[in-house]
């Protein structure tokens, strides 16, 4: 066994590599005030970026479903990797050498995580692909690029590769690589043969390498070359650990900076059609890898987009029948989108591929600019199909149609369409139409029990601080921020955690009863374990995050070290205010308790246990006004 990592070495790992740039192979961040960024959440569904990211702490949190924590949480939750799976990576993005308490310095394989294993197999072996495709061997592949208009350069920035028509080429290469035939068998790079021992699942192909969003190569594309291939035209990698086809978008990696700039995707058929698009100057296509256009793609392309108002998602299919088939598909997952959603067809039946061959690199960008509403292509395709000479055809045409049009969220571009069909159908009275469709959007509202949907033209004003919503973390004591109490103490906490220096040393003398919300009292805790606020020092968060005693404090922890300070001006005299305010509150409880007391014990107490109750009162009444009267110094 390779061992625990060094401690000093899994800090430098979250030193060097900054949790925004981190994040940002995932989603779109964008400004959120106070030194955070915000974009929508990669581990649930939402309309508003509640997912916030502290380039300064090095922590995310997401007020929606209460995911947090640090860099390596967040690779580790992304990518399903153990922690040591997670600091290899980093640690590898950064340069590191990772040193192991019972093994030293890493020099074998035994140890490492699987998904880290399978990445650097597809690794090395995309290089060998590369490397292979100037070969003798390699002509036919060079010249089938040619022929679609793409040269060494074009092959080189896709890293398109060539498979060795032999039975084990890659298989010895990655042996020699220290791989063993079982990873090779479970990367999906090899097969077992007749014999039992692993040969080449790709052989004399076209490579195309597929990369998740943050650019690892997970799995390949082959191309069929010979005729005397008896394997289908398109061969992908199987199922894996790293790769499934439903979760990735070939061309992705290089796309993704260009979709969240231009807030416009468009999504292809197959990888010359993206390489043409590229080529051509339309740097935001991408494509599916064997499979139609899903969910899982679009909660990709949804964390780019980042659904602001002026999002695209723009399809571009053959003429076909299977075509036009697949638009209609795409058109069942168009609500899933809070971007508008286009098609484009090339003439003749052209892919973007061919059309590049025939008209040139304007050709294509043109075809992504003459796009038509896919919801307008679908009302289209529908009226297709009924008679419209007669009024029954035209009845059965509406009663298909007007459900789709009552479906778009955006109300103003539901009017239009309902009038748009009602012109496509023949019938003259508009109003019939529109009246239809709204009675149809309302009944549907009203089943599902739900208000109508927002518009998707209306800009989202994103996540505005915890102040709207907060809950408490999964599991833990439900927290009222209607009472100025809790209010108050979580204003304290948030200082404690984010500007120590402003709160010490006096913070560290507060007590765990001064916290009225019991997950409040929890956090207090954390800190005190973790040395107190007073040694707020570069490694603190990570040190409180580490004394939480479990994974709901922790989230706390997390959310509140992120979100923002709910002051224009964060000063010692702000802070002040804070411990001021918990600090009296507590006394002014304990005041009532001991009147409470006096009370119970009436005026036949014994003189001695009285006079103690009294004399705690009056030094509570007086500590309690000198608060009042001097603020912060009478602390």
């Amino acid at each position: 066994m390779a061992g625990r990592i060094n401690d000093d070495d899994v800090k430098a790992v979250r030193d060097a590599v900054p949790i925004d740039a981190v994040v940002s192979d995932y989603l779109q961040l964008r400004n959120a005030g106070g030194g955070n960024l915000k974009g929508l959440c990669p581990f649930h569904d939402e309309k508003s970026p509640s997912f916030q990211v502290s380039p300064g702490k090095g922590l995310y949190h997401c007020f929606g479903c209460q995911a947090g924590g640090d860099t390596l949480d967040f690779i580790m939750k992304i990518d399903h990797l153990s922690f040591s799976e997670a600091v290899e990576r980093l640690a590898g993005q950064a340069g590191i050498t990772l040193r192991y308490e019972e093994g030293g310095y890493t020099a074998g394989t035994s140890g490492r995580g699987e998904r880290i294993r399978l990445v650097e197999a597809h690794k090395a072996a995309a290089q060998f692909y590369v490397d292979q495709l100037g070969g003798a061997e390699a002509e036919i592949g060079r010249k089938f690029l040619a022929e679609r208009g793409f040269d060494q350069a074009a092959a080189e920035h896709f890293s398109v590769g060539y498979s060795p028509a032999g039975w084990d080429h890659l298989t010895r290469f990655l042996r020699g690589k220290g791989f063993t035939d079982k990873e090779l068998i479970t990367s999906g790079l090899a097969q077992d043969s007749r014999s039992g021992k692993p040969i080449d699942r790709f052989r004399g192909r076209l490579m195309w390498p597929i990369r998740d969003i943050s650019g690892e190569v997970v799995g390949f594309g082959a191309r069929k070359l010979r005729d005397d291939d008896n394997g289908p035209k398109y061969l992908n990698t199987p199922e894996t650990a790293i790769y499934k086809k439903s979760q990735v978008l070939y061309g992705i990696d290089l796309a993704k900076k260009e979709i969240a700039k231009t807030s416009r995707a468009v999504v292809v058929e197959g990888y010359t059609d993206v390489m043409a698009c590229h080529m051509a100057g339309v740097t935001t296509a991408i494509a599916t890898c064997g499979t139609a256009f899903g969910g899982d793609h679009i909660k990709i392309l949804r964390r780019l987009l980042m659904d602001n108002a002026t999002a695209e998602v723009i399809f571009t299919f053959d003429g076909d029948a299977a075509g036009q088939k697949a638009a209609l598909r795409a058109f069942e997952d168009d609500q899933k989108f809070a971007a508008e959603t286009s098609i484009t067809i090339a003439p003749g039946g052209m892919d973007p591929c061919d059309l590049r061959l025939a008209q040139g690199d304007a050709a294509v960008s043109g075809l992504v600019e003459a796009r038509t509403p896919l919801f307008e292509f679908a009302l289209r395709h529908i009226v297709a199909r009924h008679n419209l000479e007669n009024p029954a055809g035209r009845a059965a045409a509406l009663d298909e149609a007007a459900p789709v049009v009552a479906n778009i969220k955006n109300i103003a571009i539901q009017h239009e369409s309902a009038v748009q069909l009602a012109g496509m159908l023949g019938i003259r009275d508009e109003q019939f139409v529109v009246k239809r469709v709204a009675q149809l959007a309302r009944w549907a509202r009203e089943r599902g029990g739900q208000q109508p949907p927002p518009s998707r033209g209306r800009a989202s004003s994103g996540y505005e601080g915890a102040a709207q919503a907060p809950a408490a973390p999964a599991g833990g004591p439900a927290l009222n921020l209607r009472s100025p109490a809790h209010r108050t103490e979580r204003e304290l906490l948030k200082l404690a955690l984010q500007r120590p220096a402003l709160v010490s040393p006096a913070f560290d003398a507060y007590g765990m009863d001064e916290f009225t919300a019991p997950p409040y009292a929890a956090v207090r805790q954390a800190i005190l374990d973790a040395g107190g606020a007073s040694q707020g020092t570069d490694d603190y968060l990570a040190r409180v995050r580490a004394a939480a005693p479990n994974d709901t404090v922790r989230a706390l922890v997390t959310e509140l070290a992120v979100e923002a300070i709910h002051a224009k001006t964060v000063d010692e005299i702000y802070a002040g205010v804070q411990l001021v305010q918990v600090r009296l509150r507590a006394v002014d409880r304990r005041v009532h308790e001991i009147q409470g007391t006096m009370s119970r014990l009436g005026p036949h107490a014994p003189a001695e246990q009285l006079a103690a109750v009294q004399e705690e009162l009056w030094v509570l009444q007086q500590y309690g006004q000198r608060l009042r009267n001097r603020g912060a110094e009478g602390l």
